[in-house]
């Protein structure tokens, strides 16, 4: 599991959220409790408004938030905020502009809670901080492959090594499409029926092709060659000629799927033989995964078509 301090937190939402940290500056090390991260559904859990039925997740004070802690009696204050510490939250945001009690701030730094505030609303912070987590605890694989924005849709090119996998994404990109990753494409399940693929960061902007070597395709093409994620939607399959006769229907009832961390993806199956344009193969399968997507099935309608002239007795 990649694990993150709130030291990390800060740092990469500093910009967006525009927070300070002002207390609980003597353990920025301090980290989402494992379990809690293990046990959770989605990244919802773990992050929320104050509730002290919640542990182990950041606590985020808000107008209410606030002045549920501080419009009482001082002895009720102060139970309510010692009582913080035992959520073990790994960091508290006061937001909507908030200032947080003397109470709270001295709590903080004697539990060594990182307290950060912000001026942003309450419910911004919310979403900010759960799609960060969403994407980083994200379960996470690496494929081998291209991966391409083909029409808008993230498209994954497979097949065995030296079916010119490279070569047919570099005829894509010179026509318009747009590299991800080449090689290698790290793959992340972002929600329960949703798979996104992002570039390593040492492959970024790079594309091998046998016999020129590597190709910077950002400094070749333009900045509108290159993508940094796309969510997957389609796998388009390489094979040779005698794989697809052996192994492939020809016409297949059914849509074919790849199960990728238990999301089922899309697939399509091109035979490599020569003569074929694999560039205009791949963009026709996009297009027709996009009518499927739009609950448009061609062969459905062949067939059904078929079935009305049976019916009449009629010729094709």
């Amino acid at each position: 599991m990649a694990v993150i301090s709130a030291e990390a937190l800060f740092e990469a939402n500093r910009t967006s959220l525009r927070w300070e940290w002002i207390a609980g500056h003597a353990h920025p090390e301090r980290r989402f409790d494992e379990e809690a991260v293990h046990a959770a559904q989605s990244a919802a859990d773990l992050v929320g408004y104050l509730n002290y039925i919640h542990p182990y997740r950041v606590q985020i004070v808000g107008r209410r938030e606030t002045a549920y802690l501080t419009n009482s009696t001082p002895e009720d204050q102060e139970r309510r905020i010692q009582r913080i510490v035992t959520l073990e939250p790994p960091v508290v945001v006061v937001a909507d502009g908030e200032v947080p009690s003397d109470r709270l701030v001295a709590m903080c730094g004697r539990a060594g809670i990182p307290l950060f505030v912000t001026k942003e609303p309450a419910g911004h912070v919310i979403d900010v901080l759960r799609s960060y987590l969403t994407q980083h605890f994200a379960e996470r694989i690496t494929r081998h492959g291209v991966f391409m924005d083909i029409l808008g849709l993230g498209v994954l090119l497979t097949g065995e090594s030296g079916l010119g996998k490279s070569e047919l994404g570099l005829e894509l990109i010179s026509r318009g499409h747009g590299l991800v990753a080449d090689d290698a494409v790290d793959l992340y399940r972002v929600s329960r029926n949703a798979v996104e693929g992002r570039c390593p960061e040492l492959l970024r902007n790079l594309l091998e092709v046998r016999g020129i070597g590597l190709l910077d395709i950002k400094a070749i093409f333009g900045e509108t060659a290159v993508r940094r994620k796309m969510r997957l939607k389609l796998i388009v399959h390489l094979v040779r000629k005698e794989t697809m006769e052996r192994e492939f229907e020809r016409l297949p009832y059914e849509p074919l799927y790849e199960e990728v961390m238990g999301v089922p993806i899309r697939k399509a199956v091109i035979a490599v033989d020569a003569g074929r344009n694999l560039a205009v193969l791949v963009e026709a399968a996009v297009r027709n995964t996009v009518l499927q997507l739009r609950g448009i099935d061609t062969y459905k309608e062949f067939i059904e078509r078929h079935q009305r002239a049976m019916e009449r007795g009629g010729s094709f």
